[in-house]
């Protein structure tokens, strides 16, 4: 418990440091950011002392403790690291020395993980909406925290760096899977469309449209299809009196279904069983390919693949965002490869395997994220 703990104002163990320079316009200057949510410091482009407005600017030193003003309310706090040693911020990030014969920067910077505190100081600040709060240095001053002995604090840190170290090897692995894993999908199509025909999507995948009645009375559940090949997403039920002149049609399970408005970003995906019965404004365009040409799984991989989505952008005439909207006339023009229809369920098959072990790894990934919180918690509670 963390009852033999004291609990001191920050102003104990903090120092208000910062190095104040002049900025000369002929030199260029590192600069760093904090992200938000604790994810420590990140290298900017460098400032241009002939361009910046800024008079002065403030060289930080590794192992500092910094903060963002204007974002500590989302955690933008951190602790510098080495490499990020004589770089140069603005008085909006105020940074500080650490009397480490009272507290380990790396113990500052756990404590600081935690989203209590950034609301506990948050509360304190003044301005009009979470975005306007800036947090003064006196309120990081005058912060009562638990402060054990260094030898609880470095077991703490100890283990928190630990947990953290196999997060991100976690997540190194699951990135070196990925990337092999879509090699391999990469390789196998290739292999199978290499000189195979080509036909028109009007033959292969023909248009279906099946509009709905609306009774205004009804729910109708929505679908909607994610950018970059992320599948399908639900959205909550339209009232039937809330449609007005929107014309809705249904969904099948695999169906083939394009946003004729992004589908030059990727928004194509194959219905899955749970998404049947939803439906699509007339922005959704569904295609049910022919069973005896095609499948769905292997027309969305192909229409993913960077010549499908070059051929998606040519049929999407127009300027960005909801300006480039897909023809359907092009998209009927559009020749796709059709190699055997054993060769389609066979990729298909690999396709499924490669989605399970991405599962599994996401899975593990994740389920080491969300007890991370416990284990950061429980930490500072002297429960571990």
């Amino acid at each position: 418990m963390t009852g033999h703990w004291q609990m001191v104002p920050l102003g104990d163990v903090l120092t208000p440091a910062g190095e104040p320079h002049r900025v000369e316009t002929e030199r260029t200057y590192l600069n760093i950011g904090l992200y938000s949510f604790a994810r420590g410091c990140f290298g900017k482009p460098p400032i241009d002392g002939n361009l910046t407005s800024a008079p002065t600017l403030y060289r930080v030193r590794s192992g500092q403790f910094i903060y963002s003003r204007l974002f500590a309310f989302e955690g933008a706090y951190a602790v510098v690291p080495d490499e990020f040693d004589g770089a140069f911020v603005s008085n909006e990030f105020p940074c500080f020395d650490v009397r480490e014969d009272r507290a380990l920067p790396r113990y500052l910077r756990w404590m600081f993980s935690l989203p209590t505190v950034w609301a506990t100081l948050a509360d304190g600040s003044k301005g009009m909406g979470d975005r306007r709060k800036r947090v003064h240095p006196d309120q990081i001053l005058a912060f009562r925290a638990a402060m054990p002995p260094l030898d609880v604090q470095r077991r703490i840190v100890e283990l928190l760096d630990a947990v953290e170290a196999r997060i991100i090897r976690r997540q190194r692995e699951a990135e070196a899977m990925d990337f092999e894993l879509s090699a391999l999908l990469a390789s196998a199509f290739h292999r199978i469309t290499q000189g195979a025909p080509r036909q028109r999507m009007a033959a292969v995948a023909p248009l279906v449209r099946r509009m709905t009645a609306i009774d205004l009375d009804s729910a109708y559940p929505e679908l909607g299809v994610r950018s970059f090949g992320k599948g399908t997403f639900h959205k909550p039920p339209l009232a039937g009196a809330d449609v007005g002149s929107k014309r809705l049609f249904v969904v099948h399970s695999g169906d083939l279904v394009f946003s004729n408005v992004f589908a030059w970003e990727g928004a194509v995906a194959v219905a899955e069983a749970n998404d049947h019965g939803r439906f699509g404004s007339h922005r959704f365009i569904t295609r049910v390919p022919d069973p005896s040409r095609a499948t769905g799984r292997f027309l969305c991989f192909w229409f993913l693949t960077p010549e499908g989505l070059q051929k998606l952008g040519e049929a999407s005439p127009g300027g960005a965002g909801r300006n480039r909207t897909l023809g359907l006339d092009a998209l009927d023009r559009i020749e796709v490869p059709i190699p055997s229809l054993d060769a389609q369920e066979w990729f298909n098959a690999l396709q499924r395997k490669v989605r399970a072990a991405r599962e599994l790894q996401e899975s593990a990934t994740a389920e080491l994220n969300a007890i991370f919180p416990t284990i950061l918690d429980k930490a500072f509670k002297g429960e571990l």
